[in-house]
């Protein structure tokens, strides 16, 4: 049998690159031990003003107390949460580009969009989850309906007349107006915002009628006195506002309940993953985070890489349904 002879040359190359292989695999392992060991910039698919910045931000900044490394929000903002979620999909696998798992992007997306420029099964890293916030049915002042029955007989009584707004076409605030306009058998024009604040600011100026805003938002608008809210959409009346009814006491099985996470691009280091995991968890049981999410409306929510990721696709495979029924469909 003819045997392969390999040049002594080419025989001490591959051996020393077997021989770099574990050497690089470790300095890996190493270096993910090592995070964070320069600034993590943290990519919020919203914009600046809205609750998940101002949750991002309590996460981000009780995380750099503890690593002594700069957490940075930097905000990403369109398209629902697509494009930010996107800017983390692409970015190095390195740990030092993280960014928001939100139910928008990863959850409702696949059904809502006909195209997407990530892969929610491929491209991403789930890492911790962070919070659970209901949402919020909020309209302006002056509008004459003070109840959600109000409110339903207002809307048939002149069909097409009346607009919801959103953060975004995709966000739990869409897809909750359009479980509102299906359970209650409505005609409501949608109108999509880049982001809660413009929303809320048109909401104010009376351009739009009503508004469903993960709590954060309409819970400081409404004590300032500056909109009408009408209910949440948790199964159980929030602590914050104990007075406010809940969607399903008026229109039965209505449930929508958003969540944030944070997560990395497809990739991440396992000791980096389960790391900052584990800090995220830290983060959410100490005292100022605490204290500001209850100002918040927002609950700790934390759980697992694995129990984040296995729960984004349960939240997929219940929203589907709704979002199909709706007709809402996004080219």
């Amino acid at each position: 049998m003819n045997k392969l002879v390999l040049p002594r040359r080419r025989v001490l190359i591959l051996s020393g690159t077997a021989l770099a292989a574990p050497m690089i695999a470790s300095g890996i392992a190493r270096a993910a031990g090592d995070w964070p060991n320069r600034p993590v910039k943290y990519i919020n698919v919203f914009p600046a003003g809205g609750p998940t910045d101002t949750l991002s931000r309590i996460i981000c900044n009780q995380l750099s107390e503890l690593t002594g490394q700069q957490f940075v929000v930097d905000n990403k903002a369109g398209s629902g949460g697509n494009v930010g979620t996107e800017v983390i999909a692409t970015a190095a696998p390195d740990g030092y580009t993280i960014g928001l798992y939100t139910i928008a992007s990863q959850s409702i997306a696949p059904t809502l969009y006909a195209k997407l420029p990530f892969n929610v099964e491929k491209d991403f890293t789930a890492i911790a989850m962070m919070w659970s916030v209901c949402n919020m049915l909020m309209t302006r002042l002056d509008l004459p309906a003070k109840s959600v029955p109000e409110l339903i007989a207002l809307i048939k009584a002149s069909p097409g007349k009346y607009s919801f707004a959103s953060s975004g076409a995709g966000t739990t605030p869409h897809i909750t107006g359009e479980l509102f306009k299906q359970l209650a058998h409505l005609q409501l024009l949608h109108v999509p915002y880049r982001g809660s604040a413009p929303a809320h600011q048109d909401l104010l100026a009376g351009q739009v009628d009503m508004m469903f805003d993960n709590i954060p938002g309409p819970l400081a608008l409404m004590r300032a006195g500056k909109v009408r809210g009408l209910a949440v959409t948790s199964l159980e009346r929030h602590p914050a506002v104990p007075d406010l009814p809940t969607m399903a006491e008026t229109l039965p099985g209505f449930e929508i309940t958003s969540w944030g996470g944070i997560c990395g691009p497809a990739g991440l280091p396992p000791a980096m993953v389960e790391k900052c995991a584990a800090l995220t968890k830290t983060a959410l049981e100490s005292a100022p985070v605490k204290t500001a999410f209850e100002k918040q409306g927002a609950v700790a929510f934390w759980k697992s890489p694995a129990d984040t990721a296995a729960y984004r696709v349960a939240d997929e495979k219940r929203l589907a349904p709704v979002i199909k029924a709706s007709g809402a469909k996004v080219e």
